[in-house]
């Protein structure tokens, strides 16, 4: 499984009557659990089951950070049991120009080299400055977004109607040497349901999104597709779908990794104390 976890994954405003509404994400703590949800190929998957855990903290003065953590198990006849443990921590500047990145992985219990760099972003050159697994340096000449930025460009995006939005992508996976090609595919704002509609006989998902302020709130159904940079392939190398919250909060979470699938069951959502108000 390559090293992407769910962090995946927020800073324009628009003209018009949108400005006037500007985008705050919410300081939250998220946690989904994690089950099959198909598999194929020929080192079928059986079975798979573990967590993410997401806390995510700051605002468009400050800064953001999110720090993340998946577990991973799986199941296969062919393969035996998997045990994956990725842990990602990042601060990305309110600007979206300056990104810090760190990463470990352990598979059944043996550390992979740790990934640690830095990253500066201008209008069109992106420059990556690695520490781990070994001191490097290097740099795209594009446009480049950092996770954050990314988002709440697709938050800008879904408010003003839009149903596509294609950028380039700098998160730090993998070896932190990628830069993807990222297709993000943006439904129509969603409507909460009335209580008559809930389902009574299968188990709600995503339970702490259907109470409260988030119960209410605007959200999209969102296909982001990940691409291998410049080589022009249709199929992507991963894609995650899922319910944008206009407060960056996610849910229905499904992470398609091409030879087998999870679904992330948001099972707590906490909300993080936040500085005061920012005006950036």
């Amino acid at each position: 499984m390559r090293r992407h976890s769910v962090t995946a994954c927020l800073f324009l405003f628009a003209t018009g009557a949108s400005a006037a509404t500007p985008i705050r994400l919410a300081n939250h703590r998220a946690v989904y659990d994690l089950s099959l949800a198909e598999s194929g190929g020929t080192r079928a998957v059986e079975s798979a089951r573990g967590r993410i855990v997401i806390e995510f903290t700051g605002d468009a003065c400050k800064g953001y950070t999110m720090q993340t953590r998946q577990v991973t198990v799986l199941e296969s006849g062919e393969t035996g049991s998997r045990t994956s443990d990725l842990r990602n921590t990042t601060f990305e500047s309110g600007d979206g120009k300056s990104y810090r990145f760190k990463t470990s992985t352990t598979l059944n219990g043996t550390a992979s080299p740790s990934v640690d760099g830095t990253a500066e972003s201008a209008s069109d050159t992106l420059k990556v400055r690695l520490k781990e697994p070994k001191r490097d340096q290097f740099q795209s000449s594009h446009e480049v977004l950092f996770p954050t930025f990314h988002m709440r460009r697709l938050i800008q995006a879904a408010r003003d109607g839009q149903t596509t939005l294609s950028v380039k992508v700098f998160d730090g996976s993998d070896d932190g040497r990628k830069v993807y090609d990222t297709l993000a595919v943006i439904g129509r704002q969603a409507q909460a349901p009335a209580p008559a509609l809930q389902p009574t006989t299968a188990p709600e998902r995503d339970r702490p999104l259907k109470d409260g302020a988030m119960a209410a709130m605007p959200h999209w159904p969102v296909t982001l597709s990940y691409f291998t940079q410049g080589e022009g392939e249709r199929t992507p190398i991963y894609t995650l779908t899922f319910d944008l919250y206009e407060n960056g909060v996610s849910g229905a979470l499904r992470l398609d990794y091409g030879e087998f699938a999870v679904i992330g069951n948001m099972s707590r959502l906490d909300t993080l104390p936040s500085g005061s108000e920012c005006a950036p």
